[in-house]
C-alpha cells in the first residue's frame, strides 16, 4: 500500500491490522482529552507496527501519520498470530523487532539527557538525517513537535533553529 505525506494509516483507539512499514517515516501521536496532540513516537522503514500488538492484539495507542510518502505491507492480525501460534521462530523476528526499536528508544534517551538544548536539537537532526537525506527536519515536523521528541518548549527550539540559520 502506498501512502502519502500527511495520510492517516490508523487511528487511535481503533482495532485493525498490523504493518509493516517498507520506506517512509510516521509520526505516532495521542490525542489527549483536551483536544491537543502529543507527538512520542516515530516509526521508520523495517518496523513492524504497532509494536503493542505483536505478540497478541489490542486497539491502536495512538494514530500514525506518514511524514514522507511511505510504503506500508498490511500484515492481517488473524494470520499473524496463527503463524505465531504454530511457527515457534517467528518469536525470534518478533523479539529482534522489539530489540531494535528498544535501541533506537536508548539513542532518543541519550539526545534527551545531552548537557544542552543545542545539542539535544543537533543530535535528533543527525538522527532524522540518517532517513531524510536532504529533507530538513522542520519540512516534516513543527516546532512543537521537535521539542515533543527532545523535552524543548517550542519557543526554545525556534531560537535554536533561527541560531543555527545565522551560523550557516
Amino acid at each position: 500500500m502506498q501512502l502519502h505525506k500527511g495520510d492517516i494509516l490508523f487511528r487511535q483507539g481503533e482495532d485493525g491490522p498490523l504493518y509493516r512499514i517498507n520506506s517512509g517515516l510516521f509520526k505516532i501521536v495521542r490525542l489527549h482529552e483536551d483536544g491537543s496532540l502529543f507527538l512520542f513516537n516515530i516509526i521508520v522503514p523495517g518496523e513492524m507496527i504497532p509494536h503493542h500488538s505483536l505478540i497478541s492484539p489490542t486497539s491502536y495507542h495512538g494514530t500514525a501519520i506518514a511524514l514522507t510518502n511511505a510504503e506500508v505491507e498490511v500484515v492481517h492480525a488473524a494470520d499473524w498470530y496463527y503463524r505465531l501460534e504454530h511457527e515457534p521462530a517467528l518469536y525470534r523476528e518478533v523479539a529482534t523487532l522489539i530489540q531494535d526499536k528498544l535501541r533506537m528508544m536508548q539513542q532518543r534517551i541519550d539526545q534527551l539527557t545531552r548537557t544542552t538544548p543545542a545539542e539535544k536539537l543537533e543530535q535528533l537532526q543527525h538522527w532524522f538525517a540518517t532517513y531524510l537525506n536532504d529533507i530538513s527536519l522542520t519540512d516534516i515536523l513543527t516546532q512543537d513537535e521537535i521539542g515533543q521528541l527532545i523535552g524543548l518548549r517550542r519557543e526554545t527550539v525556534n531560537r535554536l533553529l533561527r541560531a543555527q540559520t545565522r551560523q550557516q
